[in-house]
C-alpha cells in the first residue's frame, strides 16, 4: 500500500496559513502537515525526508524570523527590507538544497521567489511579457538604482509623471509606500503610513497620513533609499461607493480561483490601513455595464501568473481603471493567499473551497473529491452554508484619488 503524501509547511506553528492548510488536509483525510519554522531554517537546522512535499509560508508572520532577517527588534520598523531580502533569498536557496538532497519536493521555484520579492525585477518581467502594468522608470535589471528623493524627482519629471508611487523594492503590506502628487511651484503631497519616531527611526503606523512639506518627504524617502526603491505611475482607479477599488485575485496552477474586491478612502487598500472588502458582484456588474468582461480581468491575472510558472499559487493585485473597462497588474505576490472565509469563483473548479483547500486539491488530486463533497467541513465551507445578509454598496465608474 502506498503511504499517503505528507505536506511540510515552512512557517510558524501559530501562523494562520498553517492552520488553514491543516483544516484542508484533515478534511481530505490526509496526514496533518509537518511544520518547520523559519527560524529553524535560518539556523540551518531544517531537515526533510524522502517523499515529502514542501510548501513555503510567509516568514513575515513569524516575529522571530522577521527580527533575524531584518536585524530589528520592533516589527513596526520600516528599515531593513534590503537586508531582509538578501537573507531570505539565501535562506530559500539553502532550503532548496536540503529539500533536493533529501529527495523531497519543493513546490515553489527559489529563483522565481527572488524575482517576486523584488518589485523592480517582477515588474520588468511582467512588462516584457506584455502584461499591462503601470509605467515605471525603475523597472527591470538595467533600470537605474534610485539614489534618493532628488533622483526620483528627476526620473519622474523625465517620464512626465506628476502622480506616482514610491515603494520599497522588497516591501509588503504597504510598508514604506508613498503615494505622491506633485504640482506647480514645487508643491508635493505624499500619502503614506510611514512616520518618524524617537531617534529618527521610521515606523509603520495604522494611520495613513499626508505630508505636504517636500523637505520632510525627501528625508523619509532618503532614509529608505539604501534598502532599494521602486517607482511607478499612479493610475486612476475605479471606485465603489466613493472608495478607491482594486482586486486581489488568487491564481492556483495557472487558473484564477478566488477574488476579493478591496476598497479604501486612501490610495492603499490594505485592510490594516482602513481598507474593507467591497462587493465583488457589483464590481462585475459595473464591468459588464461598461461593455467589458469579467473573464478578461481574470485572464490578465492568469497571464501575470504565467510569467512565474514555477510558483504554483500567487496573489495578483489587479487595478481596474476608471470606467471599469481596462485593467493593469500592480504586483504579483508569492504569499497572496491569506483570504479567510473566501471561497472559489463560479466556474473556477474551486467552488466551495477556500484558497488553502484549493491548493491542497491541486497538489494532491486524489484528495479533491473529499474536499468538494457535501460533507466537507473546513471553516470556509461551514461559513458558506451559513446564510449571511449584508447590504450591497453602490458601485460607480468615477475615479478616486
Amino acid at each position: 500500500m502506498t503511504a499517503a503524501p505528507r505536506l511540510v509547511v515552512v512557517g510558524g506553528p501559530a501562523g494562520r496559513r498553517v492552520a488553514f492548510f491543516q483544516d484542508a488536509l484533515r478534511t481530505a483525510g490526509l496526514p496533518e502537515a509537518r511544520v518547520v519554522s523559519w527560524p529553524e531554517v535560518l539556523r540551518g537546522g531544517a531537515r526533510f525526508a524522502a517523499g515529502e512535499t514542501v510548501r513555503l509560508d510567509s516568514p513575515g508572520e513569524d516575529p522571530e524570523a522577521d527580527r533575524v532577517l531584518r536585524d530589528v527588534d520592533d516589527p513596526s520598523r520600516v528599515e531593513g527590507s534590503g537586508r531582509w531580502y538578501e537573507r531570505f533569498v539565501d535562506a530559500v536557496a539553502g532550503l532548496a538544497g536540503s529539500v533536493t538532497g533529501a529527495c523531497a519536493t519543493l513546490v515553489d521555484d527559489p529563483a522565481e521567489l527572488a524575482v517576486l520579492f523584488d518589485k523592480r525585477l517582477s515588474h520588468g518581467l511582467l512588462h516584457a511579457a506584455g502584461v499591462p502594468v503601470p509605467a515605471s522608470p525603475t523597472s527591470g535589471p538595467s533600470a537605474p538604482v534610485v539614489r534618493g528623493w532628488e533622483h526620483i524627482r528627476s526620473l519622474t519629471a523625465e517620464a512626465g509623471m506628476r502622480r506616482f508611487f514610491v515603494k520599497l523594492a522588497h516591501g509588503s503590506s504597504a510598508s514604506g509606500v508613498f503615494a505622491v502628487q506633485t504640482g506647480g511651484a514645487g508643491r508635493v503631497q505624499a500619502i503614506t503610513s510611514v512616520e518618524r519616531g524617537p531617534g529618527g527611526r521610521l515606523h509603520n503606523s495604522l494611520r495613513v497620513r499626508r505630508y505636504t512639506n517636500e523637505r520632510e518627504v525627501a528625508a523619509l524617502v532618503d532614509t529608505l533609499a539604501p534598502d532599494g526603491l521602486h517607482v511607478e505611475r499612479w493610475l486612476p482607479k475605479a471606485s465603489q461607493d466613493g472608495r478607491a477599488a482594486d482586486l486581489r485575485v488568487v491564481v492556483v496552477d495557472g487558473r484564477a480561483t478566488h477574488a476579493v474586491l478591496r476598497t479604501s478612502r486612501s490610495p492603499m487598500t490594505n485592510l490594516h490601513l482602513g481598507g474593507t472588502r467591497g462587493d465583488l458582484a457589483a464590481a462585475r456588474a459595473a464591468i459588464a455595464s461598461a461593455g467589458g468582461r469579467w473573464s478578461d480581468a481574470l485572464a490578465v491575472c492568469e497571464r501575470a501568473a504565467a510569467v512565474f510558472p514555477g510558483t504554483r499559487c500567487v496573489g495578483v493585485d489587479l487595478l481596474p481603471a476608471t470606467g471599469w473597462r481596462r485593467f493593469a497588474v500592480a504586483e504579483v505576490n508569492a504569499f497572496g493567499d491569506l483570504l479567510p472565509g473566501l471561497t472559489g469563483l463560479p466556474g473556477s473548479g474551486a467552488e466551495g473551497l477556500d484558497t488553502y483547500a484549493a491548493q491542497v486539491a491541486a497538489q494532491f488530486p486524489e484528495a479533491a473529491e473529499a474536499l468538494k463533497s457535501p460533507e466537507a467541513s473546513t471553516p470556509s465551507q461551514q461559513a458558506l452554508r451559513t446564510p449571511q445578509v449584508r447590504p450591497a454598496p453602490r458601485t460607480t465608474g468615477t475615479s478616486s484619488p
